[in-house]
């Protein structure tokens, strides 16, 4: 099953005359693969068009002629792109100033700097013996800093340590 060319290119052409796009993005197992240094850059775009695919995909007329961008969130395929744009959309979105209450917050998310986030911890402080690390209670703001990146780097180095190469 593969979705034909004249419905998409029908609709393509209404959207293109109504507004520019930045980006007609495919979603697609054989495309780029989805990173934050992709979302970062996609947050800053001012219209995208998301084509998802199902099953079999669509004409590749579609892919040579009318798509700017191909992405992948992963190597391995699901029944459609929907959920695939759905991720990609997120991902996007909430880097968008004033979609988040806290925009700063999302400039430390693991990925922002090739690093993995560092654990984050509640209250109370002592619970059940599990304790909060002393220096993350210690009021200590450049000692807490300097905690969280030696904690970044420690599970980065641990967990996906392809991202220090990067």
């Amino acid at each position: 099953m593969v979705m034909k060319i004249e419905p998409i290119y029908k609709l393509w052409t209404k959207l293109t005359k109504e507004r520019a796009y930045d980006e007609v993005i495919y979603t697609s197992p054989d495309g780029k693969l989805f990173d934050q240094k992709t979302a970062n850059k996609l947050s800053l775009a001012k219209n995208i068009i998301l084509l998802c695919g199902h099953y079999k995909g669509v004409d590749q007329r579609v892919r040579d002629h009318l798509i700017t961008l191909e992405l992948s969130i992963g190597d391995f395929v699901l029944s459609g792109g929907e959920l695939a744009a759905a991720i990609i959309t997120d991902s996007i979105v909430r880097l968008i100033p004033g979609v988040i209450s806290d925009e700063t917050s999302a400039l430390t998310d693991s990925f922002q700097d090739n690093l993995l986030a560092p654990p984050v911890y509640t209250r109370p402080s002592d619970f059940k013996g599990w304790k909060v690390p002393d220096v993350l209670i210690s009021g200590h703001a450049q000692e807490i800093e300097k905690w969280r990146m030696e904690q970044s780097v420690k599970r980065t180095r641990k967990l996906r340590p392809g991202l220090l190469e990067e």
